[in-house]
């Protein structure tokens, strides 16, 4: 549906579309062009307009419902004052100075799916030319016209077992959008799939569980390996100058039931390094081998430029589901450090020198074994930042634990395959902290504790005046000084956040937006 009065505006915004060498700058101005904003994964914005001192000032400009989504976990998209944002398998395209909609595109829900993918979660679209790429839940690869929301093309790409889902936004990259798959708790073989943007034709597939025969294969005995998991439901980033596209796996599957898949258990919980062309793998990194406990490693590898030990290396920041933060040398793979963050930690006692843990021998049982961090992980898929202002890198984190069960389950199409699952204990406490990270000196520069109950799902940006944005854990938008992680102003905005926040400029006036609930809130000066 597009408004008839908005028409000819909205062509004439999308008229020039995105091209690749946009997508390619480092550094975001007026227009957030990704997922990420950039390939890099910083989150980073280079406007100044709202700073320490005047961000006190800043008003909700405007409030977008969208009506068909449960819990948005969106990042919007903006181009030439155009801001595009999905709810479910719905995508918007709507003004972004006022939050009037330009048009809408309406898809179906899909019935029957099974755990993530039944919460029809959709967290943004991808921009090439005048062209919007989005997934859908029941992992289709969706094309469509960005100047009147017409559908242009539709490809199933996950076929073969009904537990395959898809959450993420996609990820464009020269001439191909690059998806991945949800369903890693459930029993699916997960891949890295590059799609022709023009046609939809696919390109290559990268397969994260190993065939009878490939590296690693081992663990997988059997047909295990076709229900392994490794699934990748979380955008990548991207290096145009070495030509290498990072990209998360989640954990194997069955999730806490370990003797069925022995060893290390391949690509599961890695950051992948692929060439874009042709889908080889280059290298990986894992870091947390036959994982028990459901540290998916699909966080966002951010990707920065800094000297380090003494010499400019070109290095890889992420936050890990483990409870540690982790600094790998991008161009290799090769580990260079790694910090526990997290003050509930048993599983593991550090991290050695290769990067493997140290385990403390904790296996979840029939009994239950308390384990921490706990399921939902020491933090998640929602976004760090990495501040070109104050050289530190942000995330948010949750100390928590929960008592985890196991025990031999068969895999069956239609059923989560957790074998068996997780519960809180009534005692257990949950804290939700921001942390600021100085990945040079390897060292926590402060600590910021939420008030709340542990249930937000928010991420963090950062400006280069200094400023870190995020949704807390008491229903806010908040804003706090870089350096010092001083709260300097907040908006209470009635509902949990469970997405990541961003930032864009129309006619010279700086915004940012941030979904929570079913509502996308816009902010600014007056």
């Amino acid at each position: 549906m597009m408004l008839a009065s908005s028409v000819v505006l909205a062509q004439s915004n999308a008229a020039e579309g995105v091209m690749q060498a946009q997508l390619e700058k480092k550094g975001i101005h007026d227009n957030w062009l990704s997922y990420n904003g950039d390939y890099t994964g910083r989150r980073f914005t280079s406007l100044t307009q709202i700073t320490p001192q005047n961000v006190g000032q800043m008003r909700a400009q405007w409030v977008f419902h969208s009506r068909n989504a449960g819990v948005l976990e969106v990042t919007p998209v903006v181009v030439n004052g155009v801001m595009y944002v999905t709810g479910s398998n719905d995508a918007y395209a709507i003004y972004a100075s006022t939050g009037q909609v330009i048009w809408h595109h309406s898809r179906q829900i899909t019935e029957g799916l099974v755990d993530d993918a039944s919460g029809h979660i959709n967290r943004g679209v991808a921009v090439l030319g005048n062209r919007l790429y989005m997934e859908t839940d029941n992992a289709h690869l969706v094309c469509l016209d960005a100047r009147s929301g017409n559908l242009l093309w539709d490809v199933a790409y996950a076929t073969g077992n009904r537990n395959y889902g898809a959450t993420s936004a996609p990820l464009v990259v020269k001439d191909k959008v690059i998806v991945g798959t949800s369903g890693g708790d459930d029993g699916v073989r997960g891949f890295v799939a590059a799609f022709n943007a023009e046609t939809g034709k696919e390109e290559w597939r990268f397969w994260t569980i190993p065939a009878p025969g490939e590296f690693g294969s081992s663990s997988w005995p059997g047909d295990l390996y076709m229900h392994g998991g490794g699934t990748t439901w979380m955008p990548g980033t991207f290096d145009p100058e070495l030509n290498t596209i990072y990209w998360g796996t989640s954990n194997p599957s069955p999730d806490f039931e370990g003797t069925v898949r022995p060893g290390d258990d391949l690509y599961t919980n890695c950051v992948l390094a692929i060439d874009p062309d042709t889908g080889k793998l280059k290298w990986y990194f894992q870091f947390t081998p036959h994982d028990l406990a459901d540290y998916d490693a699909v966080e966002t590898p951010v990707l920065v430029d800094s000297v380090y030990e003494g010499k400019p290396r070109k290095l890889i920041l992420q936050a890990n589901r483990n409870g540690f933060v982790y600094v790998l040398d991008r161009t290799n793979g090769k580990f260079l450090s790694a910090r526990q963050f997290s003050l509930k930690q048993n599983w593991a006692k550090g991290i050695d020198e290769n990067g493997r843990p140290i385990l403390t021998g904790l296996i979840p049982d029939e009994k239950g074994a308390r384990i921490c961090p706990g399921y939902a992980g020491a933090t998640n898929w929602f976004s760090p930042t990495y501040s070109e202002a104050t050289r530190l890198f942000y995330f948010m984190s949750l100390d928590d634990c929960n008592v985890y069960s196991a025990k031999v389950e068969k895999f069956e199409e239609g059923r989560e395959y957790y074998s068996t699952g997780v519960k809180h204990p009534q005692d257990e406490v949950k804290q939700k902290v921001l942390i600021a990270y100085n990945p040079v000196t390897n060292h926590f520069e402060w600590r910021n504790a939420q008030v709340g109950e542990g249930h937000s799902f928010a991420g963090v940006m950062s400006t280069a005046s200094g400023l870190v944005l995020f949704g807390n854990d008491a229903n806010s938008f908040e804003a706090v000084d870089g350096a010092t992680g001083k709260s300097l102003w907040h908006f209470n905005m009635g509902q949990p956040p469970h997405a990541s926040p961003m930032s864009y400029a129309v006619d010279g006036k700086q915004y940012f937006a941030i979904a929570a609930g079913s509502d996308i809130f816009a902010f600014a000066l007056p």
